[in-house]
């Protein structure tokens, strides 16, 4: 039997204490463990982003990354992205320029439209593009993304 290892982080704001296998992914943990099922698996090998959360103010692959790598560290999921009973700017702007279909990749589309948005209040299309290049969408297309992205950052 493998022996679990204790961690400690922040997670949406809030404080957790878990144990987590050591070769198991922040994906798996988020998902299994911690009962965050938000963050969606597309690929599992780091190509599509549509497990994208934000670790300590950087946009990863919850894939690529142990659960157990997140002790001390900040980790913010799209469970973390609106206030109850509000949709974030972004998470409206998706819905009103219909930039969703299936659902699987809108989460690391989100995160990542965050984490440009806090950096870059105004992007241009190039930046948004170029923030949003990690991230597959094989339903929608990019154009209604990208609207939505320029969507919220001018209701901002």
């Amino acid at each position: 039997m493998v022996e679990k290892i204790r961690v400690r982080a922040t997670l949406n704001g809030e404080p957790v204490d878990f144990l987590v296998a050591p070769y198991v992914s922040l994906l798996d943990t988020l998902r299994d463990e911690l009962g965050l099922t938000g963050t969606k698996e597309g690929c599992n090998d780091g190509n599509c982003g549509a497990c994208t959360v934000n670790l300590d103010g950087r946009i990863v692959d919850s894939c690529c990354v142990l659960g157990a790598e997140i002790d001390g560290s900040a980790v913010e999921t799209i469970e973390g992205m609106a206030e109850p009973g509000k949709l974030h700017p972004l998470q409206q702007a998706f819905l009103e320029e219909a930039a969703l279909q299936c659902g699987i990749c809108t989460p690391g589309f989100l995160i990542s439209a965050k984490a440009l948005l806090d950096k870059e209040p105004h992007p241009s299309e190039d930046r948004i593009r170029f923030w949003l290049a990690g991230n597959l969408c094989r339903c929608t297309g990019y154009d209604k993304i990208v609207k939505a992205v320029q969507k919220a950052a001018e209701s901002a």
